[in-house]
């Protein structure tokens, strides 16, 4: 095996994570902090070594040397020693049931424990399980990256400070929530990656649906997990026609719909039909439903936008109006059936509360290129390229500022 062969980067995100779920199996939830060291000390021994040694079994492999790095630092401590060190040294060789388990649900739930504060535990388990960086957190959530990083150190603090291992759930349900909101952070990170080189990360994109239809094997019944894995596929479907063949972002109303993915469609679609007629409405299956009608309409012109309008009038009374993200997107629609001017001065009631929220001058900027304004849009423009850390939606806007006729970048 050669350097230019290593495992790829999805590779890596699933040994790591299958490696951290048994180490922590092994050890103790309490010591989790202690496992995610010795778990990345390992994976450098194996990027190191496999070049020319590949194992047969690799998630062996880097379990075993996990386990060896857990045992040295527990060794050094002389006030564990004996009780880490037999722990370590007593645990039994792993089934071959076992070892062909996923325990990657564990590990999401053993993050999204109760007894950590919540934004604690989407953090912890985006950056131990999901392998973002705290950049990337960060920029999901529109925080500083110092917040998110009090955030996880906490979080490791507090599991430490419970002195006694993580229970595992006894039911898959248990802690869902938090774990669909980790899955969606890392869907929406794929798809529209922190910096925009490459503009969307595949493997990410799909270790969150693999996850989600893991989720989702678990709790059939569940319409929420449903309605995120439609999702999902849904949006998933619509990635071979989001970049054009110059690798420029292409916005929605201007994608080739032949080049959607059919089959991701006609299964997202199906899904929802499956569970929407006796649910009760949560954000994610009201987010898979608005998805649906995009995918089932031939164009921009024949979308139901008055559904669609409705649906996004829905998810903010069902998320408490707290999300200001679900409010553009609203506003988006509202533009389309009550016309450019509302939508606008919807834009400005929006931004006094929320001067800082991604895409909002992007968004301005399109309605009133779309009202033939194109000075004002412009400016817009201007802000809105000011306000992104993402390389591909900048090219993007600054192709929209030099399409403005009449107007100097």
């Amino acid at each position: 095996m050669t350097a230019d062969s290593r495992p790829d980067e999805g590779l890596w995100r699933e040994l790591t994570r299958q490696a951290l779920a048994r180490l922590v199996r092994t050890c103790g939830s309490a010591r989790f902090d202690l496992c995610e060291d010795a778990v990345q000390e390992a994976l450098l021994h194996a990027y190191q070594r496999w070049p020319t040694q590949f194992p047969d079994d690799p998630l062996g492999w880097l379990t075993a040397t996990a386990r060896r790095r857990y045992a040295d630092h527990a060794r050094s401590d002389a006030r564990r020693r004996h009780r880490e060190t037999r722990a370590v040294s007593s645990h039994p060789p792993v089934s071959p049931e076992a070892a062909q388990r996923d325990d990657s649900l564990l590990v999401l739930q053993l993050c999204c424990h109760p007894e950590l504060p919540r934004s604690g535990q989407v953090a912890l388990t985006l950056r131990a399980v999901a392998g973002l960086t705290t950049a990337q957190i960060a920029n999901v959530y529109q925080v500083p990256e110092s917040t998110i990083a009090q955030r996880i150190t906490r979080a490791k603090r507090r599991v430490s400070e419970l002195g006694r291992p993580l229970p595992s759930p006894e039911h898959a349900e248990e802690r869902v929530t938090a774990v669909l909101d980790v899955l969606y952070v890392m869907f929406t990170e794929a798809h529209h990656t922190t910096t925009g080189a490459p503009p969307r990360d595949a493997d990410l994109a799909a270790e969150a649906i693999h996850l989600t239809r893991l989720l989702r094997g678990s709790l059939p019944e569940s319409t929420e997990v449903a309605g995120l894995l439609a999702l999902m596929l849904l949006s998933e479907s619509r990635h071979p026609s989001r970049i054009g063949p110059d690798g420029d972002l292409k916005p929605f109303d201007e994608q080739d719909r032949t080049l959607w993915d059919r089959e991701l469609i006609d299964e997202g679609t199906k899904l929802v039909e499956r569970v929407t007629p006796a649910a009760e409405p949560g954000p994610y299956l009201l987010q898979a439903c608005i998805a649906a009608l995009h995918a089932e309409a031939l164009d921009i012109a024949t979308t139901d936008w008055d559904e669609i309008l409705a649906l996004y009038r829905v998810l903010e009374l069902v998320t408490g109006h707290g999300n200001p993200t679900i409010t553009l997107n609203r506003i988006v629609a509202q533009a389309m059936v009550d016309g450019n001017d509302t939508a606008l001065a919807q834009i400005d009631v929006l931004e006094a509360d929320h001067p800082r929220l991604p895409r909002i001058n992007a968004v301005r900027a399109h309605l009133l290129e779309q009202a033939n304004r194109p000075e004002d849009a412009a400016s817009a423009y201007r802000r809105a390229i000011a306000a992104t850390v993402n390389l591909a939606e900048q090219q993007h806007l600054r192709n929209r500022l030099r399409g403005l006729s009449g107007v100097n970048e």
